[in-house]
């Protein structure tokens, strides 16, 4: 594995749907840096594509899941969580799980303009949709491009119920937006919190806000009439679980109205990843007690399929993590999931607006 700085991975695990993989030469590398103690290897550039999907909501047939679409204006995403489980959704593009995801993202430019035909031509609009499914809307390069802001426009304009997870401060840009959809129960936002250790975060989630800017994101969105709280997610036991009452204390002095959590679940090639950055970041020992314990969740397994255990696990732990989460949420008084938001003001709009996009 290759570390590099200000990336969540270096690794560029095999995609099993390719016949060819090239492989780094990492005795090459070892070599330079032999000779060299301060050498490091050249980060690569991000690199950004034009998405020509034709569809911009993707339907979700989940019971686990509390939406029924998904709004996705990227695929990739740059602030590179070493955990993150999309990052296989790569893989059916021809790249990596590892760098490609956070190196190679995929831009649908005219996602507004789908986003408000797609509504327009549903005999019934989305009763739960959320921005966004898979990767974060609003990951680095959104404050530059707008996707992301241009389709809360449209929801806005159309009133369509929203609900918004990212571990970006710059979510609170779009307050405008936002508050027009709260004013009528149709919007709410889960800010991504995992460690309030700004040296963790920035190791495991390395171009994502800090700690800090995500609970000043949770205040300013709420004093500006928003209803936003916290996602505790992932859980990593071992390493992040320890801190759940000193985040759910933070939560509450922010503000917070609602709690969410999930445990770590590592599909396919996203276990190589973090395994990588495991060896790169702590201890051996500490490593080996993370993995163990993650299996401990899923019975013996990394990673769970099952609807009702896939974001939770079971067993002791999974009972432990639960019940201290539902302790300190009872001890601020917060709400133990996101707010449902109305549709009841919906309104079609049939002539696009220029100055929507």
């Amino acid at each position: 594995m290759i570390n590099h700085h200000g990336r969540g991975s270096g690794d560029s695990p095999r995609n099993p749907f390719e016949r060819l993989h090239v492989e780094d030469d990492l005795d090459a590398i070892e070599s330079l840096r032999f000779s060299d103690p301060e050498w490091q290897p050249p980060s690569p550039k991000t690199q950004f594509f034009t998405d020509d999907s034709q569809s911009v909501m993707s339907k979700n047939n989940s019971p686990d899941i509390p939406f029924d679409y998904s709004l996705n204006p990227y695929r990739g995403c740059e602030h590179g969580c070493a955990y993150c489980y999309a990052r296989r959704t790569h893989e059916y593009l021809g790249w990596n799980a590892g760098i490609d995801f956070e190196s190679r993202i995929l831009v649908k430019e005219n996602a507004a303009e789908l986003l408000q035909d797609e509504l327009n031509r549903m005999r019934e609009p989305p009763s739960t949709l959320n921005c966004s499914g898979v990767t974060d809307p609003y990951q680095p390069v959104e404050r530059k491009l707008e996707v992301t802001r241009s389709c809360l426009a449209v929801l806005a304009e159309m009133r369509q119920a929203v609900t918004v997870i990212t571990k970006n401060h710059l979510v609170t840009r779009d307050r405008d937006h936002l508050a027009v959809l709260a004013s009528h129960g149709a919007a709410a936002v889960g800010i991504s919190v995992t460690t309030l250790d700004r040296e963790l975060a920035a190791a495991l989630e390395p171009r994502a806000s800090s700690p800090r800017m995500r609970l000043r994101a949770v205040k300013e969105l709420n004093d500006h009439g928003i209803p936003a709280g916290i996602m505790l997610a992932p859980v990593i036991p071992g390493l992040n679980d320890h801190e759940i009452p000193s985040i759910l204390e933070a939560a509450a002095e922010a503000g917070a109205r609602f709690v969410g959590y999930t445990t770590l679940r590592l599909p396919g090639n996203v276990v190589p990843v973090f395994e990588g950055w495991l060896r790169e970041h702590v201890s051996e020992q500490k490593a080996a007690s993370i993995l163990e314990r993650t299996r401990s969740l899923r019975g013996g397994k990394l990673n769970s399929a099952e609807f009702g255990d896939r974001f939770r696990g079971h067993g002791a732990l999974a009972a432990n993590i639960r019940d201290l989460l539902k302790a300190g949420i009872r001890k601020h008084g917060l709400n133990q999931r996101i707010p449902k938001v109305s549709n009841a003001s919906f309104r079609r709009v049939s002539r696009m607006q220029p100055e929507l996009f």
